[in-house]
């Protein structure tokens, strides 16, 4: 199919033919960079580049099958074959191949943001020190801004700069804590999200055997909104393409204009410095906003010309002057709720819109709570982003914390969350004391299990505990998910607990752990091949992997269903929407 390229503007085919060396392509918003981005993979596989070489890193799941779907309109099922996907998930699948060069099992769990909580709380309480002046919240964010910036323990401690600035801010043993997190990360066999990049650096830098192979492996490589990259997403970057004989065939897709996350770790540094970095760089300015018409478009322009340093482009439509943004003064936030909602009544009366073409943008989550109130007095459906999702729900973390106890046992905040759940007689005591033993041993609280001074009932529960994991444990390693996680919530006792709860809430918990079992059985059942050249998959093990690396996003599957979006503009990005409320301004 070659006309693929007639559907681009010269600039577009440009960047999209531009296929040897480094490449930056400078998108403003609805530009077309997506079509940019696809069709130059599509291209590379049409010029005999196989699938498999070629590497695309995005910042979602949801962009990263978006983009496999349209490729495959041009070439086929070759695009299954690249390896396209997140950073997190393409590194973790690259860490799983390697884990044992790096001292960790290739069945690693995943922590999330509770396990992270849980393991740092548990470290503040056993260090002994003051819970406000080491908040659980701060520490984590201290600990991720490390890593992001290339700190290990080792360095941190090594900077004095650094360590000043702890010891001005009352935390003058934050080293401590980074350094027992993550010794307590290792000896579980988990990384949270940042060791997924964190680690995967340590492989390439102290591994250049390993490092060489994966240099070689992808002779091209793609990156989307690369002005959301952090310091070490870009270190791994340019280790990957620069090498002696490296043709640097690096593309770089993003706007500096969009750098809105900063408060993550991304630096706008990346994208300013990038041809500095890659001398002779090809640039391409996509200037033509297709989305948007010129009220909007010249609006921004003015705001983003107070920018001190930015890459210099002008956006122009051809979509015509469209209507002018409106301004609500209101004396109030309930005042501001009222009014929006009146204003989407008439709206979907003017325009005929649907409730799914408006959004609600918002700074922060917690101003959701204002427009839900006159929402629902309106009777308008809404859906809101960023609250619990399904997977933090209780029961179903219970559920999959069994789940990554059978596949590594070494996890102990999962074992920890399980071990006396549903209530089998092991207390808070008998835990603290395999706890204290494991610490004392630097082991697994697993492998003390079987020897810790208990009194024969505890231990005798400790024992049936055990084996019952372990049976577990040999379903995981020889059924498939979905046949292992079935056995799993009925044997565990888990679902007898829950169906003993005739309360509507009882009920509704039932009906998630189904739920999640259906989830796993459409895993299983799934046959589509995709991430380069690996095998499919469809152990327990590489279920949790992809539910760990999920967000908001991707387990939003309701395309008929008709809700006002309420998110906060930091998630937003890059959706589109005809209607758009910016509120609490």
């Amino acid at each position: 199919m070659s006309d693929y390229l007639d559907q681009l503007n010269s600039v577009q085919r440009s960047a999209v033919t531009t296929t040897d060396g480094p490449v930056m392509v400078i998108a403003g918003p609805g530009s077309g960079k997506t079509r940019v981005l696809t069709y130059r993979i599509a291209h590379l596989i049409e010029k005999q580049i196989p699938p498999w070489e070629i590497l695309a890193l995005t910042f979602t799941n949801k962009a990263a099958r978006e983009m496999q779907e349209r490729i495959e309109t041009v070439v086929g099922p070759r695009a299954n074959r690249v390896w396209a996907g997140t950073f997190h998930s393409v590194f973790a699948k690259i860490l799983r191949r390697e884990a044992e060069h790096i001292g960790y099992p290739s069945n690693f769990t995943i922590y999330d943001t509770d396990d992270t909580k849980s393991m740092l709380s548990a470290i503040v309480r056993e260090l002994n020190l003051n819970k406000e002046k080491y908040n659980i919240n701060t520490l984590r964010s201290r600990i991720s801004s490390a890593k992001s910036n290339l700190y290990s323990p080792r360095a941190y401690r090594l900077d004095e700069v650094l360590m000043e600035e702890d010891k001005k801010n009352g935390r003058s043993r934050f080293i401590e804590v980074y350094e027992a997190y993550m010794a307590r990360n290792k000896r579980s066999g988990a990384m949270d999200f940042d060791d997924l990049l964190f680690r995967l650096f340590e492989l390439f830098q102290n591994h250049p055997e390993v490092l060489a192979n994966y240099q070689q492996r992808f002779s091209h490589v793609l990156v989307d909104e690369f002005q959301d990259t952090n310091v070490l997403q870009y270190a791994i970057l340019r280790k990957l393409v620069q090498y002696p004989k490296s043709p640097k065939n690096i593309c770089i897709v993003g706007d500096d204009a969009q750098s809105i996350y900063a408060f993550r770790g991304a630096t706008i540094e990346n994208i300013l410095s990038f041809q500095k970095d890659f001398p002779s760089v090809s640039v391409f300015k996509l200037e033509q906003n297709y989305r948007s018409t010129n009220h909007i478009i010249e609006a921004a322009n003015q705001v983003i010309r107070r920018n001190k340093r930015q890459i210099e482009k002008k956006i122009w439509s051809e979509k015509g002057s469209g209507q002018k943004i409106q301004v609500i003064r209101a004396m109030t936030d309930t005042e501001e709720g009222k009014r929006i909602a009146d204003q989407i009544i008439e709206q979907k009366n003017r325009f005929h819109l649907r409730n799914r073409d408006i959004a609600i943008l918002y700074r922060t989550n917690s101003q959701s709570r204002v427009f839900e109130e006159h929402l629902r007095r309106q009777n308008i459906s809404y859906r809101v982003y960023g609250g619990v999702s399904f997977y933090q729900r209780k029961e179903i973390k219970d559920l999959i914390a069994y789940f990554r106890l059978a596949v590594n046992t070494s996890d102990e905040e999962a074992l920890r969350r399980v071990i006396n759940y549903p209530k089998r007689g092991i207390g808070n005591t008998t835990v603290a004391k395999i706890a204290e033993t494991a610490a004392h041993r630097n082991e697994s609280m697993w492998n003390c299990l079987g020897d810790v001074d208990l009194s024969s009932g505890a231990a005798t529960k400790v024992r049936q505990f055990r084996q019952l994991i372990r049976s577990f444990q040999q379903k995981a390693q020889t059924e498939d998910a979905y046949t292992t996680a079935r056995a799993i919530a009925e044997n565990s006792g888990l679902l007898k607990t829950l169906r003993s709860d005739n309360s509507i809430e009882g009920m509704g918990r039932v009906e998630n752990i189904d739920a999640l079992l259906d989830g796993i059985q459409e895993f299983v059942d799934n046959d589509e091949v995709r991430d380069g050249d690996l095998p499919t998959d469809k152990s327990l093990a590489a279920y949790l992997q992809g539910i760990a690396l999920m967000t908001d996003f991707d387990q939003e599957n309701e395309e008929d269903a008709d809700f006002v979006t309420l998110m906060s503009a930091h998630s937003a990005k890059g959706l589109e929407f005809p209607s758009v409320f910016l509120v609490g301004l």
